[in-house]
């Protein structure tokens, strides 16, 4: 049981090439890509200025490392970046 409750985790942190390659309905329209794009960097800069604020005990401290399970961008693999499959973990 041990076994498969690893797999799950490791399954579910996973990012796919294959989700990198969806094409949603507006692929073909270049405003609607620009904004998109434009929003999921402004995304990662949000998370990146949150992971710098010394205000957040959450985010700083002996032994924490920076939230970045949400960031948008990643290489595919377990890289502990990416929204994974499922986030109810």
């Amino acid at each position: 049981m041990q076994h498969a409750s690893y797999k799950l985790i490791e399954f579910s942190t996973l990012k796919s090439l294959d989700g990198d390659l969806f094409e949603p309905f507006w692929k073909d329209e270049p405003v609607i890509n620009a904004v998109f794009l434009g929003k999921l960097k402004e995304l990662e800069g949000i998370i990146d200025a949150r992971n710098a604020d010394c205000n957040l005990k959450n985010r700083n401290g002996a032994g924490v490392m920076p939230c970045e399970l949400l960031k948008p961008f990643s290489e595919p693999g377990i890289t502990g970046k990416g929204v994974p499959y499922s986030i109810s973990i």
